[in-house]
């Protein structure tokens, strides 16, 4: 296939883009990203000169670029998004802009191509909170943030335009995850930062919200795989099967790096935080696709990788990142408790 990745200089786009054109770089693989605040060229420099690759910057909501695009491709893989549940509490309407209107007209350029494939990339979130059990892609949708609300109404367009319109589409909704080149808005690679540099890792409140960890590259493995054999207007969640409480996660990687607990501050939750996601993820396994080797090592092998590559990380963490941290953070790392 001939594709087309909105999105593809964030960091799961990125590792996508990557993975695809590390098995054929010949393969035609374009990537339209509009460069915000979480884009970043650099991640996709290990396949800058690969033969297959073209980048465009540009916005999805561009409907004239978006449609020129799409005319040449075979397949749509949309993981272009505002996805960080602090600013989508600050400022809702870049998420609606971007996750609601972005997929409208993605899916109207793929309306007018019919032989498009399109794949939209969601998130666990768009269930809400699941005191007990796992949700199945069946279950009702609950967003509780404007973020997960914003992906929510996004999924219920693909769906639509798959039953109104004959559009083959699929939908795929991941687990929290991680790995190298992540934005260090995130609480993995925030925390191995602030620990490298021996600043406060902020824990919103008793720090026992749980989450489900999948590694970047299995979760690429997955997209990859309703690609090319998933049925049309299907989801398919993707989950790690590693559910951890932030405090348990925040220790190992305090562990890994040698750092004392007193470096962590209990601060004021964000509000509506959700206590757990999880997520059954039986139907994309019976494509024969599952999560690959122990979080553990895979957590250890991320973070070497930020602490061998600062050169990537530290010119990220100045202007306007550290003006949206110290708005964050500030206050509440003032009226925070120790952990100890």
């Amino acid at each position: 296939m001939r594709l087309l990745v909105t999105g593809g200089a964030g960091f799961i786009g990125s590792a996508f883009v990557r993975r695809q054109l590390g098995r054929d770089p010949h393969r035609s693989v374009v990537v339209l990203d509009k460069l915000t605040y979480a884009g970043n060229l650099a991640n996709l420099e290990p396949v800058r000169d690969a033969p297959g690759y073209r980048f465009v910057r540009g916005d999805i909501t561009d409907e004239t670029l978006v449609d020129d695009l799409a005319a040449n491709t075979d397949a749509i893989v949309n993981f272009a998004a505002e996805s960080h549940v602090d600013r989508s509490i600050e400022s809702p309407d870049a998420f609606i802009e971007t996750d609601v209107r972005g997929t409208y007209l993605l899916l109207e350029a793929a309306r007018r191509h019919q032989h498009l494939r399109y794949l939209q990339v969601s998130t666990d979130e768009v269930y809400g909170h699941r005191e007990t059990g796992s949700a199945q892609e069946d279950d009702p949708i609950a967003p509780r943030s404007p973020y997960a609300a914003s992906k929510a109404a996004a999924d219920l367009l693909v769906n639509a335009y798959h039953v109104t319109y004959g559009l083959h589409t699929s939908i795929t909704r991941a687990t929290n995850t991680f790995g190298p080149y992540q934005y260090p808005e995130k609480i993995i690679p925030l925390f191995v930062t602030n620990a490298l540099d021996n600043d406060l890792l902020p824990l919103y409140g008793d720090g026992l919200q749980v989450r489900d960890w999948l590694h970047v590259d299995d979760h690429c493995a997955a997209i990859e795989l309703v690609l090319e054999r998933g049925s049309a207007g299907t989801t398919y969640n993707v989950g790690g099967g590693n559910e951890m409480t932030n405090v348990d996660l925040t220790r190992l990687i305090l562990a890994e790096l040698e750092r004392p607990e007193s470096l962590v501050r209990r601060v004021p939750d964000r509000p509506g935080h959700d206590r757990r996601y999880s997520v059954d993820a039986t139907r994309i396994r019976g494509l024969g696709w599952s999560p690959g080797g122990s979080f553990r090592d895979e957590l250890a092998e991320t973070i070497r990788w930020y602490v061998a590559h600062p050169e990537w990380w530290r010119p990220i963490k100045s202007g306007a990142y550290l003006d949206f941290y110290r708005r964050q953070y500030a206050e509440r790392l003032a009226a925070g408790t120790s952990l100890e």
